[in-house]
């Protein structure tokens, strides 16, 4: 698709590939949605979203979907928040921050290889008193026993995955974890955005089909007690543009 966006009327036109073409107002709701994927394929190239912290630490993650994600915390209030995907430490250190802020809440992170350096900055962190760092595969059984031993019966549990995205992974994991999940609280299934991204210059044709929303698709599809449900904005909602996340298709709702 081709967009001739022209600032003196005020308009963007688009071309399909059959030379459809449609104009719509630059600053109207789909005139946002339009820039908006163009945005979010540049923002991911150029590797803008590599360039925040959180409390020191690198948190790669879309600043959107980084204030959508506290205000779930804040309104779930988890007892255990389930991370997969350490990285560089960030995101649990978030996470753990938002626990320290609403009073309650412990985080447990999990990652086939944690560098001994971040595991003893993490420790020196603030934090490190709401962390459990957990090394191994997050959907083998070895390690699925040692999460099931920090979480309570009576533990509100939210699950944040953000490892190995291949489809098949992402299913594993899916199906190790979502019995963990506490109704009214979510399963993520993080950067499903991949499948937008194909012809990005950093980007793989297979991710079009192997891609963390596509597991969660079809995990909701094989579930009566989840439903792909984004959360709505606590303000706003009628300004909110659904595709500008990387999160497409993420959130997975327990039921029941």
């Amino acid at each position: 698709m081709k967009l001739l966006i022209n600032t003196d009327k005020k308009t963007i036109q688009t071309e399909e590939i059959d030379e459809t073409k449609k104009t719509v107002p630059l600053y109207s709701t789909e005139g946002f949605e339009l820039v908006s994927k163009i945005w979010l394929k540049q923002e991911w190239n150029q590797l803008h979203w590599q360039s925040f912290s959180w409390f020191g630490f690198q948190i790669w993650q879309f600043p959107d979907d980084l204030l959508r994600l506290q205000e779930v915390i804040v309104s779930i209030k988890p007892d255990i928040i389930i991370e997969t995907g350490v990285n560089l430490g960030g995101s649990a250190i978030f996470f753990a921050s938002m626990c320290r802020l609403i009073g309650k809440g412990k985080v447990v992170s999990i990652d086939i290889s944690i560098p001994e350096t971040l595991s003893e900055t993490i420790q020196k962190s603030p934090f490190s008193d709401l962390i459990t760092l957990i090394e191994g595969d997050s959907a083998s059984p070895e390690v699925l026993e040692q999460v099931k031993d920090l979480v309570r019966s009576d533990n509100r549990v939210f699950i944040f995955l953000d490892s190995d995205h291949s489809k098949t992974h992402v299913l594993k994991e899916l199906n190790a974890y979502a019995d963990m999940v506490t109704p009214g609280s979510y399963i993520v299934a993080a950067d499903g955005v991949m499948q937008s991204l194909t012809d990005t210059p950093w980007g793989h044709p297979e991710w079009s089909h192997d891609n963390p929303a596509a597991a969660a698709r079809e995990f909701a599809d094989s579930r009566s007690d989840f439903i792909i449900k984004r959360p709505a904005a606590l303000f706003g909602e009628e300004h909110v543009v659904e595709q500008l996340t990387y999160w497409p298709d993420a959130w997975l709702y327990r039921l029941t």
